[in-house]
């Protein structure tokens, strides 16, 4: 399960996965604002696993370049696929070499892109021209990071989240 993490003024900071979140509770650094119904347990103590938590202390701010993952190209995408537009989910989009690696294309940001399964394996091992297959976009390195609610896949908000994200 995933856990959502609002900064001081209650905006969207990030997603952690419940155990990091739990580390952080009992670190003092956090404040449980919402609860799954599933429980934590250990010999010793039994905890509901946080849903929503807030950040005590300001959370740092720096500028960072983003890091190159396949779930930040799906980000900056918009999670359709780049040939056809569609939208399927997330599990179902690949990532695209535009300059197959084969032939010298590397896995980099102004190379990849999102593309359906079915696009992907029409285009093959060759560039979009040959394929003649039309690019929605070309692709580029983003220079910031998208929106915490963005971020999240706000497709996919679990109900807990919903009052916080919106």
């Amino acid at each position: 399960m995933q856990v959502l993490v609002l900064d001081q003024g209650y905006s969207p900071h990030r997603v952690v996965s419940w155990q990091r979140a739990v580390c952080m509770l009992f670190g003092g650094k956090i404040e449980v604002l919402e609860e799954y119904d599933e429980e934590i347990r250990s010999p010793s103590i039994a905890i509901r696993m946080p849903a929503v938590v807030r950040l005590l202390n300001q959370a740092r701010r720096q500028r960072r370049i983003v890091r190159f993952s396949r779930f930040n190209v799906l980000l900056r995408d918009g999670f359709s696929c780049q040939y056809c537009g569609e939208l399927p989910h997330p599990r179902e989009l690949t990532m695209d070499h535009v300059l197959p690696r084969a032939r010298g294309g590397g896995t980099r940001w102004n190379n990849v892109v999102a593309a359906c399964r079915e696009c992907n394996h029409r285009k093959g091992n060759r560039t979009p021209d040959e394929a003649r297959m039309q690019l929605a976009r070309l692709p580029q390195e983003p220079r910031f990071l998208p929106s915490a609610s963005s971020r999240i896949g706000a497709r996919f908000v679990h109900e807990k989240w919903e009052a916080w994200v919106a």
